[in-house]
């Protein structure tokens, strides 16, 4: 696994040994980056279930001004803060080794994103629980965007009663991209 553009271009990223974490293919991650870039420069970027960091880190080698990741495995935490080390961008981002709502409460108040991306382990509901705490949160920017990646058949059709509206869906071989911004 690599970055694939920007300063951290063509660098390689540790991964998690295991399998514990499922780490965004390239092809996949390209295709994430090529649909945001042009909103990315400066902007700051939350990477929830982080696993090695490898989404946070492509958006802070592309332009991201700041990165917050949120992992609570010790091993993955070891593996974000090393490839931060290894890509020099970990003056632009604060690690958090906790659960996600925990970290998302911690967050509050403090701090904007916009951009909120996660990829939980699937099939288990978590979006769900992220994407309801998210719904009464100040945590997303007015123009901000949450993405999703899921199995092909999460259901998200309850996201309009949280205030969320589906923006994009992009579906690869196992998995899809979900784009939701705040209803206005």
């Amino acid at each position: 696994m690599r970055v694939i553009a920007g300063t951290a271009k063509r660098l390689q990223l540790k991964t998690v040994e295991g399998m514990d974490t499922r780490p965004t293919t390239d092809r996949i991650k390209e295709t994430l980056f090529n649909m945001i870039s042009e909103y990315l420069a400066d902007s700051n970027f939350l990477d929830l279930f982080s696993g090695s960091g490898a989404i946070g880190i492509e958006a802070l080698s592309r332009g991201a001004a700041h990165a917050s990741f949120v992992e609570q495995s010790k091993n993955a935490i070891a593996c974000i803060r090393d490839n931060l080390s290894y890509t020099k961008l970990a003056d632009r981002a604060d690690v958090y080794e906790t659960d996600v709502i925990n970290a998302l409460s911690r967050m509050e108040g403090n701090k904007t994103f916009d951009y909120i991306f996660m990829d939980p382990p699937y099939n288990q509901l978590h979006e769900k629980r992220v994407l309801e705490y998210l719904s009464n949160s100040m945590l997303l920017s007015d123009d901000g965007i949450i993405i999703v990646e899921a199995s092909l058949e999460t259901d998200f059709s309850y996201v309009d009663k949280l205030g969320f509206a589906i923006i994009k869906e992009k579906e690869y071989k196992t998995n899809k991209h979900i784009f939701l911004e705040k209803e206005a």
